[in-house]
């Protein structure tokens, strides 16, 4: 089986949501969530890399579940206002690869001599 394409994972989160009758948070609310989703994934990245270690009595949550919560408001995010991630991306990507095409050092290809 095929690794899920990001419109896969829309189409997905959409599924689960569209059984709710709450249906998607507003914008506001969604900002906020995904303001509390990077705020976790914050404290576990200092946790783990710096200089506050957790509590013996606190929940032991990843770094990877983090970076999952926020995907999944993402996701949401875009749903709700019927952005297409795909896109999205792709328009990113080629900022990047037009504007900031000489802005980083790149790593030099090595050759081969025979």
């Amino acid at each position: 089986m095929s690794e899920p394409t990001l419109h896969d994972l829309q189409k997905q989160v959409d599924d689960y949501i569209s059984q709710f009758k709450e249906g998607y948070f507003q914008p506001l609310s969604m900002l906020a969530r995904m303001t509390e989703e990077v705020g976790e994934l914050a404290r576990e990245v200092n946790h783990r890399f710096g200089e506050k270690p957790k509590k013996t009595d606190e929940a032991d949550n990843s770094i990877d579940m983090e970076l999952g919560d926020i995907l999944f408001i993402i996701i949401c995010f875009a749903n709700s206002l019927n952005i297409d991630l795909n896109t999205a991306f792709q328009q990113v990507m080629h900022k990047f690869n037009t504007r900031d095409a000489n802005r980083w050092t790149r790593i030099e290809k090595e050759t081969h001599h025979e």
